[in-house]
């Protein structure tokens, strides 16, 4: 597992690339649209501005330069804009 750098919108986390792009972002706490998590609808769709990803199958129509983060691993940094502005959540500190 390698850790790298999510760019979002201008904002930064810290990633890897095993897991889907969308489960990274909702796990630092941003919540990007999605409905099906499986590449059908095309609701995750976003640009990849820098970098490259393993894009697994999917269904949903891609322009150029657009991934799907419920199917899109990053393979090194990445760079991904949104269209729209989405919500953040609060991360809840665990209980040790």
């Amino acid at each position: 597992m390698s850790r790298i750098t999510i760019t979002v919108n201008g904002q930064s986390l810290v990633g890897n690339t095993h897991q889907p792009l969308l489960e990274q972002l909702e796990q630092a706490g941003m919540q990007p649209e999605f409905q099906c998590r499986n590449g059908v609808c095309g609701a995750c769709r976003c640009r990849l501005n820098k970098g490259q990803v393993k894009q697994e199958d999917a269904m949903a129509y891609l322009a150029a330069g657009e991934i799907l983060t419920c199917r899109s691993v990053p393979k090194d940094d990445v760079s991904l804009a949104f269209d729209y502005q989405f919500s953040f959540i609060a991360k809840k500190a665990a209980n040790l």
